[in-house]
C-alpha cells in the first residue's frame, strides 16, 4: 500500500511540474506541442544527428571489438549501489532510491563496481557501457559539453606486475619504477584502443564525418604526454585547450591530476601511518592520466580539445585505500572489525562498509585480496562532441536524441 501511494506522489508531482511548465510557455504564446516540436521532433529529424548516430554506432562497435580481441569481458550494468563515485567536483546531489526498505544511490560511475569484478583470478579485465548519472549544477564553465545522464565505456584490467604490500612500505624506488612502466603499459593500451576505433569509424563512417564537416586522422604512437604540474601558466585559457595547442595533434595525454581517492598515489601511505603535505604531492607521483582530444577540419586545422577518458593505476593496499577515502574526505572515520569480520562502526561507513569489507579480505596466503588494476571511462556522448564539434555540431545536446545539459531550458521532457 505505501508503494502505491508512493508511486501516486511522484507522479502527481511529475505531473505538476509539466502543467506548471505547460503554463509558463502558454503565457509565453506558445503551446505544448509547438515546444515539443521545437525543441525535441526537429533535432530528431535533423540530418546531423542521423549523421552523429552513425559515427557513434561505429566507435562504440570498433571500441568493443578491440576489448574483446584483447580478452577482456562484459560485464552488468550497475544503475544503483549503496556506494558510488564520490567525484572531485560538486554535483547538485546523489538520488537516493528507497526499494524493499533499503536506500541505494544513483551511479555517478561504475568504478568500484568494476574494480570488485576483477578480483576473479581468471579475469583478465571488464569492460561495460555503463549508465552514469551526475546532476551537475549549472555553469558558464560546463556549457556545451556536459550531459547529466550519459553512457561511458568503463573499463579495468589487471597490471602485469605484482606488488606486494612490503614492496609498497620498503621499496619505494622499486615500487615506483614499476608502477611507472604499469602506466606506460596502460597508456599503451588505451592508445591501441583509440587507433582501432578511429580506423572503425573512418571504414564505416567517413560519408557522416564529411557531412559534418570534420575529419579524422590514424593518430601515432606514442601520444603526446604533458604532466599538469610542470606546465607553463596558461594565464586563463583551459589547461586542455592550451595542451592541445600544444600538442599539434587531435589526441595527447594529460598526466597526474591529483583527484579522485582511488586514482593511486604513490608514495603515499608509510608504515607508521604518515602521509605527505598537503600541497607537495608531484604530478610524476599521481599515477593517473586524462586523454583529450580536439576535433581536425578538412584544411587540416584542429579545433578546441576536450577531455575524453579519465583513468588511472588504482590504489590497492587496504591501509592505503582507508587513508585516502579518509583524507579526501569521504570517510568520517577508519573501519572497525571485530574478531568475527563485522565492522563496529557499519553505519559511519554509511554505503562504504561492504566495500571495504572486501578491500580487508585476505586470500589463502594472507595476500590482500583486493586486485591490483588500471582503468578509465571514456565518455562516449563526450567522445563525439570532441570529435564534432564545429559549424555543424555546437553543443553535446546536437549528438543525443535525449541528451539532458544543465545549462538548458528544464524541465527535460524525455
Amino acid at each position: 500500500m505505501k508503494s502505491i501511494e508512493a508511486m501516486d506522489i511522484a507522479t502527481s508531482a511529475i505531473g505538476g511540474s509539466l502543467e506548471r511548465f505547460q503554463k509558463s510557455i502558454s503565457e509565453q504564446g506558445s503551446s505544448f506541442s509547438e515546444y515539443v516540436d521545437s525543441a525535441y521532433v526537429k533535432k530528431w529529424t535533423s540530418d546531423e544527428l542521423a549523421h552523429a548516430l552513425k559515427i557513434r554506432t561505429a566507435l562504440v562497435l570498433g571500441l568493443q571489438e578491440f576489448l574483446v580481441s584483447r580478452g577482456i569481458l562484459n560485464i552488468d550494468r550497475v544503475s544503483l549501489s549503496p556506494v558510488t563515485d564520490p567525484l572531485c567536483h560538486s554535483v547538485e546531489h546523489v538520488p537516493e532510491i528507497l526499494f524493499q526498505g533499503t536506500s541505494y544511490r544513483t551511479t555517478h560511475s561504475m568504478i568500484y563496481s568494476k574494480m570488485l569484478a576483477c578480483i576473479n583470478p581468471s579475469i583478465a579485465g571488464v569492460y561495460i557501457d555503463s549508465p552514469n548519472i551526475r546532476l551537475e549544477l549549472p555553469s558558464t564553465t560546463m556549457r556545451h559539453k556536459y550531459l547529466i545522464d550519459f553512457s561511458q565505456m568503463d573499463i579495468e584490467l589487471k597490471r602485469g606486475t605484482y606488488i606486494s604490500e612490503d614492496d609498497y612500505f620498503d621499496r619505494p624506488e622499486s615500487t615506483a619504477e614499476a608502477l611507472a612502466r604499469e602506466r606506460d603499459s596502460a597508456l599503451d593500451f588505451f592508445e591501441d584502443l583509440i587507433i582501432y576505433s578511429v580506423k572503425k569509424v573512418l571504414a564505416l563512417a567517413a560519408d557522416s564525418l564529411a557531412a559534418l564537416g570534420v575529419t579524422l586522422a590514424v593518430p601515432q604512437k606514442p601520444f603526446p604526454r604533458y604532466y599538469k604540474d610542470e606546465q607553463e601558466d596558461h594565464e586563463g585559457i583551459g589547461l586542455e585547450e592550451k595542451l592541445g595547442e600544444k600538442a599539434g595533434v587531435q589526441f595527447f595525454w594529460v598526466l597526474g591530476l591529483l583527484r579522485e581517492n582511488y586514482d593511486l598515489v604513490y608514495p603515499y601511505l608509510k608504515r607508521d601511518g604518515s602521509r605527505p603535505a598537503k600541497g607537495s604531492i608531484a604530478s610524476r607521483s599521481v599515477f593517473n592520466y586524462d586523454l583529450c582530444a580536439a576535433p581536425l577540419y578538412p584544411d587540416g586545422t584542429l579545433g578546441k580539445a576536450y577531455e575524453v577518458l579519465s583513468g588511472g593505476l588504482r590504489e590497492w593496499v587496504y591501509d592505503a585505500i582507508v587513508a585516502r577515502l579518509l583524507d579526501n574526505g569521504i570517510l568520517r572515520e577508519a573501519p572497525r572489525f571485530d574478531a568475527e569480520g563485522n565492522l563496529l562502526n557499519i553505519t559511519e561507513l554509511e554505503g562504504y562498509g561492504p566495500f571495504l569489507a572486501v578491500a580487508h579480505m585476505r586470500d589463502d596466503r594472507g595476500r590482500g585480496l583486493f586486485p591490483q588494476v588500471f582503468g578509465g571511462g571514456l565518455g562516449i556522448e563526450r567522445v563525439l562532441f570532441a570529435l564534432l564539434h564545429g559549424s555543424k555540431i555546437e553543443n553535446i545536446d546536437q549528438l543525443t536524441c535525449f541528451g539532458k545539459n544543465p545549462d538548458t531550458r528544464l524541465p527535460f521532457l524525455f
